[in-house]
């Protein structure tokens, strides 16, 4: 019999204490020929696993669900969603949690098998993902990791040897998912509505524990839960904004209490700044458009309010005063956050009242001439405003004269003000013309020479080396480019 914890794994299963009612016993299907194609060794040292162990076949026979890791206990876990703008009854139809890994350094990460095989969720569908969704998965949000935004991680990618049908066979594939939770506002409306009071207070007590234990004995706990989990996204989605990152499909199923980014379907990253921008296919009427991604966190946070009224007073007329005042916070939370944060990628230390009308002027002049989010803000970094096509516009030397003014009252040297920006503007993001060739090569012809590259150049993107410089622009940048949810 193996050992509890051979190869590293120490698994718990705080989740399993909750009521049957919040998720359902599920092993996952095994795969026909586990092969494993991506690793995370960085991750798997971070985790206390063996990186040497599970680089091999056992590793394949682990990704993919085919064998156990000792103390596992699979389960799915239910939820529901507002799915662009419509409530549904939802769950992991095809994603199966292991149990939560216990570190070295003493945190606690689900380790969640994704396209793992049918569940008691799946409504209908086959349980499994394939290759190219999952490998996108994957180099998203390691580079999300790597901008220094919280998100959920990657630690393995393992084909399957069987195809799943979409339009078309694909090749399969299981996406091993780690995150400091899955807990999401849907869990808590999955809760209200098809539970009790009982169950949102059984959910919160456990949130608050695993996620902001130094609320457990503090006066009006659930109000003040609230406000940490709002306060969360606010930085959050301004970590996204900051940076051109655009989620795609920001239901409430994909907002999670702990403040990390889930779910990379539809996601993309903005070449030429437009307010407006779109990627995701399925968004047909721009609801979770870049300039959106604000006022739908505000709009997620209110229902996730709806779901703890019972919470916040017994009275239901007080309640709601609480839930509405704590609500208007958010935009001035989320305003803050984002103006702190271009003030720093102009290199500016200090606030000024009129920061904010020389940040506004700046973005509707990228707007206007159809400049690049990221590259622009990198020439003002290293002064290379004669690459820029702006440059040539008598209004935005205007706008660079009053920027110069303004870098002047601050007092700081000229390193000291670049080394500001190169910490805050990255080297490169993952252009869409970048991704999709690196995963092109990955599966149609099992050669990740580009996928690799690319992955190694987004670890670290404010290194601003001259590997990283070779990604800098696209060799062709569509308007119309369109990501698909994978499903």
């Amino acid at each position: 019999m193996e050992k509890k914890n051979i190869y590293g794994w120490k698994l718990m299963h705080t989740y399993n204490e909750l009521p049957p009612f919040f998720y359902t016993n599920q092993p996952p299907t095994p795969a026909k020929e586990p092969k494993l194609v991506l690793f995370n060794k960085e991750l798997a040292d971070e985790f206390g696993l063996e990186q040497d162990k599970l680089e091999s076949p056992i590793g394949a026979a682990y990704f993919t669900g085919s064998q156990l890791p000792t103390g596992a206990d699979p389960i799915a876990q239910a939820y529901a969603g507002h799915q662009f703008g419509g409530f549904t009854r939802l769950g992991d139809g095809r994603a199966i949690l292991l149990g939560e890994q216990q570190t070295p350094s003493g945190k606690s990460v689900d380790i969640q098998l994704k396209g793992a095989g049918r569940t008691a969720y799946s409504r209908g569908g086959d349980g499994r993902a394939a290759l190219g969704p999952m490998l996108r998965e994957y180099l998203i949000s390691e580079a999300m990791h790597g901008l220094g935004i919280p998100t959920t991680r990657s630690l393995a990618v393992a084909t399957t040897g069987e195809f799943v049908q979409r339009e078309r066979p694909l090749t399969g594939a299981v996406l091993t998912r780690t995150a400091a939770s899955h807990l999401r506002v849907g869990t808590f409306q999955y809760a209200l509505v098809f539970g009790e009071n009982e169950e949102v207070k059984q959910l919160a007590d456990y949130a608050i524990k695993r996620h902001y234990p130094e609320l457990i004995d503090v006066e009006n706990k659930y109000i003040r839960f609230y406000e940490a989990v709002a306060d969360r996204q606010a930085q959050l989605i301004a970590k996204w904004q900051l940076v051109g990152f655009i989620h795609g499909v920001m239901n409430t199923d994909n907002m999670t209490i702990s403040g990390e980014t889930i779910d990379y379907g539809p996601c993309a990253f903005m070449d030429t700044y437009h307010r407006n921008t779109v990627f995701s296919s399925i968004d047909r009427e721009g609801r979770y458009a870049y300039v959106n991604q604000p006022y739908i966190g505000q709009w997620n946070l209110a229902r996730f309010a709806e779901t703890l009224l019972s919470l916040f007073a017994e009275d239901e007329e007080k309640a709601l005063q609480i839930a509405q005042a704590k609500l208007e916070v958010f935009h001035t939370q989320f305003e803050k956050y984002f103006v702190d944060g271009i003030r720093k990628k102009l290199g500016l230390f200090t606030a000024d009242e009129a920061d904010e009308d020389l940040f506004k002027q700046l973005l509707y002049l990228m707007e206007t001439y159809k400049a690049d989010y990221t590259n622009t803000f990198l020439a003002l970094t290293f002064n290379r405003l004669d690459s820029l096509a702006l440059y040539q516009q008598a209004d935005f030397k205007e706008w660079l004269e009053k920027w110069q003014t303004r870098l002047e009252k601050e007092g700081k040297s000229a390193e000291e003000v670049q080394e500001l920006m190169k910490a805050n503007n990255p080297a490169l993001i993952p252009r869409n013309y970048f991704v999709e060739e690196a995963l092109a090569e990955a599966v149609n012809n099992q050669d990740y020479t580009a996928f690799n590259t690319l992955s190694k150049a987004l670890e670290n993107p404010y290194a601003h080396t001259c590997e990283q410089g070779a990604y800098a622009n696209s060799p062709e940048i569509s308007e119309y480019y369109q990501t698909y949810c994978g499903t």
